[in-house]
């Protein structure tokens, strides 16, 4: 009879451990056994949905299963980032998170999920850096002579931003403490209607993307003062960087990256990361975002991680400096 008791005893324990692993979610090359879904918290269209299509492209390609992109735009980019924040943890739901989502928002308004903890960086995908252009008939021709005109004008200068709280606004602010000058904040909602209005000089500044304002760099409707990187970019090698104009510490870019709901297996973690990075690897696609001025980072999860600490510090100090609030 003991051993009898011993052998169902054995039994049970064997039974509830396939019971623990069914419940298990796929790893190694069981995944992916389904189809995946990639939420993007923007409206189709623009940069982070355009790189969420290409890497769900790749990611369909690698594992013969079916990549949706699901745009879920709201709150400012909150409304995805907390269906994805809530999704299980098994690999089947993925985040194009960014700037906004992931080391701006938590500083602003108080969310329902947290983005430190309750997302997983996989990688960073792509930045778009930003540049410092100013309107052709403004009387400057570089930083240091435009830090002059303002503090000769203070007050008279306005910078446009694509509204509350975006990158330029952010980097404007940023701008303002660093040369201690004073500027007026005009936000605009999106980037066209605020480079119109820099264009026909309604505003005289803007902190924007290289990759918007290139052809009009080229086509002299904007003047170039700086790029906000830490070397000189090949599309635009005549455009000194900040830190060469006396301003080093400001780098600055909308980036993009992909994430997981916290909790999903590391093996998950990985085949995206290495997937990920040969969507953008060579040809074509590579050649097309570095030529638009766009860093395709494609490090490690850790890298990625160190990244958005070091944003999420950043902005937070600029966001309660200038007390920056949503509106």
């Amino acid at each position: 009879m003991a051993i009898a008791r011993a052998l169902s005893a054995s039994a049970a324990v064997v039974l509830c451990g396939i019971a623990v692993l069914a419940t298990v979610p796929a790893r190694g090359q069981d995944y992916p056994a389904r189809p995946i879904k990639l939420i993007v918290p923007l409206a189709p269209g623009g940069l982070a949905d355009t790189l969420a299509r290409i890497v769900s492209q790749r990611l369909a390609e690698a594992s013969g299963q079916a990549v949706v992109v699901e745009n879920r735009p709201g709150g400012a980019g909150a409304v995805g980032a907390e269906a994805a924040a809530r999704a299980p943890a098994d690999g089947y739901t993925l985040f194009m998170g960014g700037l906004s989502t992931n080391a701006v928002l938590a500083h602003l308004t108080r969310l329902a999920f947290d983005p430190a903890k309750d997302l997983l960086p996989i990688i960073h995908v792509a930045t778009f850096p930003n540049v410092l252009v100013v309107n052709p008939g403004l009387p400057v021709k570089s930083v240091r002579e435009l830090v002059a005109y303002a503090q000769a004008n203070p007050g008279k200068l306005s910078y446009a931003s694509q509204g509350n709280a975006a990158s330029g606004h952010l980097v404007g602010e940023q701008f303002k403490q660093t040369a201690g000058i004073a500027m007026v904040h005009v936000p605009y909602r999106g980037a066209a209607p605020a480079i119109q209005d820099l264009i026909a000089g309604h505003v005289q500044l803007m902190f924007d993307s290289v990759t918007l304002q290139m052809p009009l760099i080229n086509e002299d409707k904007t003047r170039a003062l700086a790029v906000l990187t830490a070397q000189r970019l090949g599309s635009l090698p005549d455009v000194p960087t900040m830190g060469e104009s006396g301003f080093g510490q400001m780098q600055s870019g909308t980036w993009f990256g992909i994430f997981a709901p916290a909790g999903t297996p590391a093996e998950v973690i990985a085949w995206v990361n290495k997937e990920t990075r040969a969507a953008f690897a060579s040809g074509p696609v590579r050649e097309r975002y570095l030529s638009l001025g766009a860093s395709l980072p494609l490090g490690s999860p850790d890298e990625f991680a160190l990244h958005i600490a070091a944003e999420r510090k950043k902005w937070g100090d600029v966001i309660h400096q200038a007390n920056i609030r949503l509106e």
